[in-house]
């Protein structure tokens, strides 16, 4: 019985690896590529942003896009440099009404429910349940 399973054994170990990939042809690198702008096939307009046609480059574009906020770097090294302005120039940071930084700011309804002893007990006892 093990007889067989040793022979295979023997038999994989001095056998030649032989890839499953095969690939067709050299490698090659394209002469030229059409780097021109094109709507993403996954696009619901399938066409491109509309201030898209007034960027020359993707960098202009992006000088002027939003995201979470502007893109545009606002650090300007040329003129103001790291830590050319004050903290309280950049503007309030105090959160717009309705928004909170943190969780405990929030009503009390919101907020996050202490444990009890007997959720500890089960937590630290390890069976997951009361």
């Amino acid at each position: 019985m093990f007889a067989a399973t040793r022979v295979l054994r023997q038999a994989a170990a001095h056998a030649e690896r032989v890839p499953s990939i095969k690939f067709l042809g050299r490698r090659t690198t394209p002469a030229s590529v059409d780097h021109s702008p094109k709507p993403h096939p996954a696009s619901p307009t399938h066409s491109l942003p509309a201030n898209w046609g007034s960027s020359t480059t993707f960098s202009a574009y992006r000088q002027h896009a939003q995201q979470h906020g502007p893109l545009r770097k606002t650090i300007r090294p040329e003129v103001d440099g790291i830590g050319g302005s004050p903290g309280a120039a950049l503007g309030p940071i105090k959160p717009p009404q309705g928004l909170y930084f943190d969780r405990n700011e929030l009503p009390a309804r919101f907020r996050r429910q202490p444990l009890t002893e007997a959720e500890i007990e089960a937590i630290e006892s390890g069976c997951g349940f009361a």
